[in-house]
Protein backbone atom coordinates (compact mmCIF):
# COMPACT_ATOMS: atom_id res chain seq x y z
CA UNK A 1 0.00 0.00 0.00
CA UNK A 2 1.30 3.44 -0.92
CA UNK A 3 1.79 6.02 1.77
CA UNK A 4 -0.57 8.99 1.53
CA UNK A 5 1.20 12.31 1.26
CA UNK A 6 0.49 15.23 3.56
CA UNK A 7 -1.58 17.09 0.95
CA UNK A 8 -3.95 14.13 0.49
CA UNK A 9 -4.39 13.83 4.24
CA UNK A 10 -5.23 17.54 4.47
CA UNK A 11 -7.85 17.22 1.74
CA UNK A 12 -9.46 14.26 3.45
CA UNK A 13 -9.55 16.12 6.77
CA UNK A 14 -11.23 19.14 5.10
CA UNK A 15 -13.86 16.88 3.54
CA UNK A 16 -14.49 15.30 6.94
CA UNK A 17 -15.06 18.75 8.51
CA UNK A 18 -17.47 19.76 5.72
CA UNK A 19 -19.36 16.50 6.18
CA UNK A 20 -19.60 17.07 9.91
CA UNK A 21 -20.86 20.60 9.31
CA UNK A 22 -23.58 19.42 6.93
CA UNK A 23 -24.61 16.65 9.33
CA UNK A 24 -25.02 19.16 12.14
CA UNK A 25 -27.61 21.28 10.27
CA UNK A 26 -30.62 19.03 10.95
CA UNK A 27 -29.62 18.96 14.61
CA UNK A 28 -30.04 22.72 14.74
CA UNK A 29 -33.53 22.38 13.20
CA UNK A 30 -34.42 19.78 15.81
CA UNK A 31 -33.43 22.26 18.53
CA UNK A 32 -35.74 24.83 16.96
CA UNK A 33 -38.60 22.31 17.00
CA UNK A 34 -37.97 21.61 20.67
CA UNK A 35 -38.19 25.33 21.38
CA UNK A 36 -41.58 25.44 19.63
CA UNK A 37 -42.79 22.47 21.67
CA UNK A 38 -41.72 24.17 24.90
CA UNK A 39 -44.23 26.95 24.13
CA UNK A 40 -46.89 24.54 25.44
CA UNK A 41 -47.03 24.82 29.20
CA UNK A 42 -48.88 22.80 31.80
CA UNK A 43 -49.15 23.49 35.50
CA UNK A 44 -50.84 21.03 37.87
CA UNK A 45 -52.19 21.85 41.32
CA UNK A 46 -53.87 19.78 44.03
CA UNK A 47 -57.09 21.36 45.33
CA UNK A 48 -59.47 20.19 48.06
CA UNK A 49 -63.08 19.69 46.98
CA UNK A 50 -65.13 18.57 49.96
CA UNK A 51 -63.36 15.50 51.35
CA UNK A 52 -61.63 14.80 48.01
CA UNK A 53 -58.51 16.14 46.31
CA UNK A 54 -58.85 17.29 42.73
CA UNK A 55 -56.15 17.93 40.16
CA UNK A 56 -56.37 21.26 38.36
CA UNK A 57 -54.49 21.55 35.06
CA UNK A 58 -53.63 24.95 33.59
CA UNK A 59 -52.68 24.64 29.90
CA UNK A 60 -51.13 27.31 27.65
CA UNK A 61 -50.40 26.99 23.93
CA UNK A 62 -48.09 30.01 23.49
CA UNK A 63 -50.58 31.54 21.04
CA UNK A 64 -52.77 33.43 23.50
CA UNK A 65 -55.06 30.59 24.52
CA UNK A 66 -55.26 29.04 27.99
CA UNK A 67 -57.51 26.34 29.43
CA UNK A 68 -58.07 25.32 33.05
CA UNK A 69 -59.40 21.80 33.57
CA UNK A 70 -60.42 20.20 36.86
CA UNK A 71 -60.49 16.46 37.51
CA UNK A 72 -63.54 17.10 39.68
CA UNK A 73 -66.44 16.95 37.24
CA UNK A 74 -64.06 16.79 34.26
CA UNK A 75 -64.78 20.51 34.16
CA UNK A 76 -63.42 23.33 31.98
CA UNK A 77 -63.25 26.03 34.65
CA UNK A 78 -61.54 28.71 32.53
CA UNK A 79 -61.10 29.28 28.80
CA UNK A 80 -58.96 32.28 27.93
CA UNK A 81 -58.81 33.50 24.33
CA UNK A 82 -57.67 36.77 22.71
CA UNK A 83 -60.05 39.40 21.37
CA UNK A 84 -59.49 41.40 18.16
CA UNK A 85 -57.05 43.70 20.00
CA UNK A 86 -55.09 40.82 21.53
CA UNK A 87 -56.60 41.18 25.02
CA UNK A 88 -56.69 37.83 26.84
CA UNK A 89 -59.90 37.17 28.77
CA UNK A 90 -61.89 34.27 30.16
CA UNK A 91 -65.02 33.53 28.10
CA UNK A 92 -66.74 30.80 30.15
CA UNK A 93 -68.81 30.99 33.30
CA UNK A 94 -67.40 29.30 36.37
CA UNK A 95 -66.97 29.40 40.13
CA UNK A 96 -64.31 31.50 41.85
CA UNK A 97 -62.64 28.37 43.18
CA UNK A 98 -62.72 24.69 42.27
CA UNK A 99 -64.46 23.68 45.50
CA UNK A 100 -67.57 25.50 44.19
CA UNK A 101 -68.06 22.67 41.70
CA UNK A 102 -68.98 20.31 44.56
CA UNK A 103 -72.61 21.32 44.00
CA UNK A 104 -72.60 22.90 40.48
CA UNK A 105 -76.37 22.88 40.08
CA UNK A 106 -75.91 24.93 36.89
CA UNK A 107 -73.48 22.36 35.38
CA UNK A 108 -70.97 25.12 34.64
CA UNK A 109 -68.27 23.79 32.31
CA UNK A 110 -69.13 20.21 33.25
CA UNK A 111 -69.01 16.84 31.59
CA UNK A 112 -72.68 15.81 31.59
CA UNK A 113 -73.43 12.08 31.87
CA UNK A 114 -74.19 9.25 31.89
CA UNK A 115 -77.03 10.77 29.90
CA UNK A 116 -76.87 14.47 29.09
CA UNK A 117 -80.23 16.25 28.86
CA UNK A 118 -83.59 14.82 29.93
CA UNK A 119 -85.21 11.41 30.15
CA UNK A 120 -88.98 11.51 30.77
CA UNK A 121 -89.90 10.35 34.28
CA UNK A 122 -86.41 8.81 34.50
CA UNK A 123 -87.77 5.62 32.89
CA UNK A 124 -86.65 3.52 29.93
CA UNK A 125 -86.51 -0.11 28.84
CA UNK A 126 -83.79 -2.32 27.38
CA UNK A 127 -84.79 -5.73 26.00
CA UNK A 128 -88.00 -5.74 28.03
CA UNK A 129 -86.34 -4.79 31.33
CA UNK A 130 -87.49 -1.51 32.88
CA UNK A 131 -85.08 0.86 34.60
CA UNK A 132 -85.83 3.74 36.94
CA UNK A 133 -83.29 6.53 37.10
CA UNK A 134 -83.00 9.29 39.70
CA UNK A 135 -85.49 12.09 39.03
CA UNK A 136 -83.69 15.36 39.74
CA UNK A 137 -85.52 17.78 37.42
CA UNK A 138 -89.11 17.75 38.59
CA UNK A 139 -90.55 14.45 37.36
CA UNK A 140 -87.63 13.82 35.04
CA UNK A 141 -83.98 12.76 34.94
CA UNK A 142 -81.43 15.39 33.92
CA UNK A 143 -77.69 15.20 33.13
CA UNK A 144 -77.04 11.91 34.94
CA UNK A 145 -78.96 12.48 38.16
CA UNK A 146 -78.19 13.80 41.64
CA UNK A 147 -74.55 12.74 41.50
CA UNK A 148 -73.86 12.71 37.78
CA UNK A 149 -70.47 12.80 36.12
CA UNK A 150 -70.23 16.52 36.89
CA UNK A 151 -69.85 15.64 40.59
CA UNK A 152 -67.34 12.80 40.28
CA UNK A 153 -63.59 13.11 40.76
CA UNK A 154 -62.03 11.60 37.64
CA UNK A 155 -58.56 10.07 37.35
CA UNK A 156 -56.50 12.55 35.33
CA UNK A 157 -53.15 12.95 33.61
CA UNK A 158 -51.61 15.42 31.15
CA UNK A 159 -50.05 14.27 27.88
CA UNK A 160 -47.70 16.54 25.94
CA UNK A 161 -47.40 16.24 22.16
CA UNK A 162 -45.57 18.10 19.42
CA UNK A 163 -48.47 20.33 18.36
CA UNK A 164 -50.89 20.03 21.27
CA UNK A 165 -51.24 19.26 24.93
CA UNK A 166 -53.92 16.99 26.38
CA UNK A 167 -55.58 16.14 29.65
CA UNK A 168 -57.06 12.64 29.79
CA UNK A 169 -59.70 11.90 32.44
CA UNK A 170 -61.21 8.52 33.29
CA UNK A 171 -64.15 7.53 35.48
CA UNK A 172 -65.66 4.10 36.17
CA UNK A 173 -69.37 4.31 36.96
CA UNK A 174 -70.54 1.18 38.83
CA UNK A 175 -73.51 -0.93 37.77
CA UNK A 176 -76.68 0.66 39.18
CA UNK A 177 -75.27 4.15 39.78
CA UNK A 178 -78.18 6.61 39.59
CA UNK A 179 -80.22 3.64 38.30
CA UNK A 180 -78.22 2.96 35.13
CA UNK A 181 -77.46 -0.65 34.16
CA UNK A 182 -73.90 -1.85 33.61
CA UNK A 183 -70.46 -0.77 34.75
CA UNK A 184 -69.46 2.06 32.42
CA UNK A 185 -65.82 3.09 31.93
CA UNK A 186 -65.72 6.58 30.41
CA UNK A 187 -62.87 8.79 29.24
CA UNK A 188 -62.79 12.39 28.13
CA UNK A 189 -59.73 13.95 26.51
CA UNK A 190 -59.35 17.72 26.30
CA UNK A 191 -56.74 18.75 23.73
CA UNK A 192 -55.44 22.31 23.31
CA UNK A 193 -53.82 22.85 19.90
CA UNK A 194 -51.28 25.37 18.71
CA UNK A 195 -53.86 27.03 16.42
CA UNK A 196 -56.39 27.90 19.17
CA UNK A 197 -58.70 24.92 19.07
CA UNK A 198 -60.08 22.96 21.99
CA UNK A 199 -60.80 19.37 20.95
CA UNK A 200 -62.96 17.18 23.21
CA UNK A 201 -63.16 13.41 22.76
CA UNK A 202 -65.43 11.08 24.73
CA UNK A 203 -65.29 7.27 24.81
CA UNK A 204 -67.15 4.70 26.90
CA UNK A 205 -67.46 0.93 27.27
CA UNK A 206 -69.94 -1.17 29.24
CA UNK A 207 -70.34 -4.73 30.52
CA UNK A 208 -74.18 -4.70 30.14
CA UNK A 209 -76.51 -3.11 27.60
CA UNK A 210 -77.03 0.49 28.71
CA UNK A 211 -77.58 4.02 27.41
CA UNK A 212 -74.94 6.75 27.00
CA UNK A 213 -75.01 10.39 25.92
CA UNK A 214 -71.98 12.41 27.02
CA UNK A 215 -71.37 16.06 26.25
CA UNK A 216 -69.59 19.22 27.35
CA UNK A 217 -71.81 21.71 29.19
CA UNK A 218 -69.78 24.92 28.94
CA UNK A 219 -71.47 28.33 29.30
CA UNK A 220 -69.94 30.71 26.76
CA UNK A 221 -69.90 34.50 26.76
CA UNK A 222 -67.55 35.93 24.15
CA UNK A 223 -67.74 39.41 25.72
CA UNK A 224 -65.91 37.97 28.74
CA UNK A 225 -69.04 38.60 30.83
CA UNK A 226 -69.03 42.36 30.18
CA UNK A 227 -72.61 41.97 28.94
CA UNK A 228 -75.17 39.18 28.53
CA UNK A 229 -75.39 36.96 25.44
CA UNK A 230 -78.51 38.49 23.86
CA UNK A 231 -76.37 40.60 21.51
CA UNK A 232 -74.24 37.63 20.39
CA UNK A 233 -74.95 36.49 16.84
CA UNK A 234 -75.60 32.77 16.43
CA UNK A 235 -75.79 30.49 13.41
CA UNK A 236 -77.00 26.88 13.78
CA UNK A 237 -76.85 24.58 10.75
CA UNK A 238 -80.10 22.74 11.39
CA UNK A 239 -83.33 22.64 9.36
CA UNK A 240 -85.36 21.04 12.17
CA UNK A 241 -85.70 20.97 15.95
CA UNK A 242 -87.52 18.79 18.47
CA UNK A 243 -90.51 20.61 20.06
CA UNK A 244 -90.97 20.09 23.81
CA UNK A 245 -93.78 19.99 26.35
CA UNK A 246 -94.03 22.14 29.47
CA UNK A 247 -91.42 19.95 31.22
CA UNK A 248 -88.97 20.38 28.30
CA UNK A 249 -89.41 16.76 27.20
CA UNK A 250 -89.49 16.28 23.39
CA UNK A 251 -92.93 15.47 22.00
CA UNK A 252 -91.42 13.03 19.50
CA UNK A 253 -91.98 15.32 16.53
CA UNK A 254 -89.41 16.98 14.28
CA UNK A 255 -90.44 20.45 13.12
CA UNK A 256 -89.00 22.77 10.49
CA UNK A 257 -87.31 25.86 11.91
CA UNK A 258 -87.99 27.91 8.77
CA UNK A 259 -90.29 30.84 9.43
CA UNK A 260 -90.08 30.44 13.21
CA UNK A 261 -88.06 32.10 16.01
CA UNK A 262 -86.02 28.84 16.13
CA UNK A 263 -84.42 29.55 12.75
CA UNK A 264 -80.71 30.38 13.11
CA UNK A 265 -79.65 29.19 9.67
CA UNK A 266 -78.50 32.73 9.05
CA UNK A 267 -76.51 34.53 11.74
CA UNK A 268 -79.02 36.20 14.06
CA UNK A 269 -78.82 38.04 17.38
CA UNK A 270 -79.94 35.68 20.14
CA UNK A 271 -82.12 38.36 21.69
CA UNK A 272 -83.89 39.25 18.44
CA UNK A 273 -86.78 36.78 18.95
CA UNK A 274 -86.18 35.26 22.37
CA UNK A 275 -89.30 36.93 23.80
CA UNK A 276 -91.34 34.75 21.43
CA UNK A 277 -89.97 31.57 23.06
CA UNK A 278 -91.62 30.66 26.36
CA UNK A 279 -88.85 30.56 28.96
CA UNK A 280 -86.10 31.16 26.39
CA UNK A 281 -84.20 28.71 24.21
CA UNK A 282 -83.59 25.22 25.63
CA UNK A 283 -84.11 23.11 22.53
CA UNK A 284 -82.50 20.30 20.58
CA UNK A 285 -81.51 21.25 17.02
CA UNK A 286 -81.43 18.39 14.52
CA UNK A 287 -78.28 18.62 12.42
CA UNK A 288 -78.74 15.03 11.15
CA UNK A 289 -81.80 12.85 11.56
CA UNK A 290 -79.60 9.76 11.91
CA UNK A 291 -76.25 9.32 13.61
CA UNK A 292 -73.58 8.83 10.91
CA UNK A 293 -70.53 9.55 13.10
CA UNK A 294 -69.17 12.17 10.68
CA UNK A 295 -67.84 15.56 11.83
CA UNK A 296 -69.99 18.51 10.78
CA UNK A 297 -70.04 22.22 11.50
CA UNK A 298 -72.97 22.70 13.82
CA UNK A 299 -72.85 26.32 14.89
CA UNK A 300 -70.95 29.59 14.85
CA UNK A 301 -71.08 32.24 17.57
CA UNK A 302 -69.88 35.85 17.09
CA UNK A 303 -69.58 38.87 19.39
CA UNK A 304 -69.01 42.11 17.50
CA UNK A 305 -67.60 44.09 20.43
CA UNK A 306 -64.71 41.71 21.05
CA UNK A 307 -64.48 40.35 17.51
CA UNK A 308 -64.33 36.83 18.94
CA UNK A 309 -65.66 33.94 16.88
CA UNK A 310 -66.33 30.40 18.11
CA UNK A 311 -67.05 27.66 15.59
CA UNK A 312 -68.53 24.37 16.83
CA UNK A 313 -67.94 21.05 15.09
CA UNK A 314 -69.14 17.63 16.28
CA UNK A 315 -69.98 14.13 15.08
CA UNK A 316 -73.28 13.85 16.99
CA UNK A 317 -76.67 14.12 15.29
CA UNK A 318 -77.86 17.18 17.23
CA UNK A 319 -76.93 20.14 19.40
CA UNK A 320 -78.85 21.56 22.35
CA UNK A 321 -78.99 25.36 22.38
CA UNK A 322 -79.62 26.69 25.88
CA UNK A 323 -79.73 30.45 26.45
CA UNK A 324 -78.99 30.39 30.20
CA UNK A 325 -82.64 30.78 31.20
CA UNK A 326 -82.22 29.27 34.68
CA UNK A 327 -79.28 31.45 35.73
CA UNK A 328 -80.93 33.22 38.65
CA UNK A 329 -78.45 35.76 40.00
CA UNK A 330 -77.55 33.66 43.06
CA UNK A 331 -73.95 33.16 41.94
CA UNK A 332 -71.38 35.94 41.62
CA UNK A 333 -67.88 35.25 40.30
CA UNK A 334 -65.13 37.86 40.15
CA UNK A 335 -67.71 40.62 40.63
CA UNK A 336 -70.01 39.35 37.85
CA UNK A 337 -73.49 38.17 38.84
CA UNK A 338 -74.72 35.29 36.74
CA UNK A 339 -78.22 36.48 35.97
CA UNK A 340 -80.48 35.11 33.25
CA UNK A 341 -78.83 35.05 29.79
CA UNK A 342 -75.30 35.73 31.11
CA UNK A 343 -74.04 32.61 29.29
CA UNK A 344 -75.21 30.18 26.64
CA UNK A 345 -74.60 26.48 26.06
CA UNK A 346 -74.18 24.63 22.78
CA UNK A 347 -74.23 20.94 23.70
CA UNK A 348 -73.60 18.40 20.90
CA UNK A 349 -75.51 15.22 21.74
CA UNK A 350 -77.99 12.59 20.69
CA UNK A 351 -81.64 13.60 21.10
CA UNK A 352 -83.14 14.16 24.57
CA UNK A 353 -85.34 11.27 25.75
CA UNK A 354 -84.06 9.13 22.86
CA UNK A 355 -84.39 5.86 24.87
CA UNK A 356 -88.18 6.42 24.85
CA UNK A 357 -88.58 7.52 21.22
CA UNK A 358 -88.04 4.75 18.67
CA UNK A 359 -87.74 7.25 15.79
CA UNK A 360 -84.85 9.13 17.47
CA UNK A 361 -81.20 8.05 16.96
CA UNK A 362 -80.38 5.26 19.41
CA UNK A 363 -78.41 5.96 22.59
CA UNK A 364 -77.89 2.26 23.34
CA UNK A 365 -74.42 0.85 24.03
CA UNK A 366 -73.78 -2.90 24.13
CA UNK A 367 -70.87 -4.88 25.60
CA UNK A 368 -68.05 -5.15 23.09
CA UNK A 369 -68.97 -1.80 21.47
CA UNK A 370 -67.24 1.52 22.04
CA UNK A 371 -69.16 4.77 22.44
CA UNK A 372 -67.30 7.64 20.76
CA UNK A 373 -68.19 11.32 20.54
CA UNK A 374 -66.01 14.20 19.32
CA UNK A 375 -66.43 17.96 19.71
CA UNK A 376 -64.22 20.75 18.36
CA UNK A 377 -64.24 24.42 19.41
CA UNK A 378 -62.34 26.68 17.00
CA UNK A 379 -61.53 30.23 18.15
CA UNK A 380 -60.61 33.21 15.98
CA UNK A 381 -61.33 36.94 15.59
CA UNK A 382 -62.72 39.16 12.87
Amino acid sequence: MKKMNFKAIALLFSAFLIGMSSCSSPKSEENEEVKEEISFKVNVQQVAVGDQTAKVFHLENGNGMEVEISSFGAVVSKLIVPDKDGNLENIVLGYESIDGYDTNDYYLGATAGRYANRIAKGKFEIDGTSYQLTTNDGNNHLHGGDLGFNRKNWDAESIKGEKSIKVKLTYTSPDGEEGYPGELVSTVVYELTEDNKLLISFEAETDKPTIVNLTHHGYFNLSAMKEDILGHELKINAAKYTPVDDELIPTGELKEVSGTPFDFNTSTAIGARISEIKGGYDHNYVVKEQHDGQMAKMAELYHAGSGRVMELYADSPAVQFYSGNFLDGKLTTNGVTYSQYMGLCLEPQTFPNAPNEASFPSARLNPGEKYSHKIELHFSVK
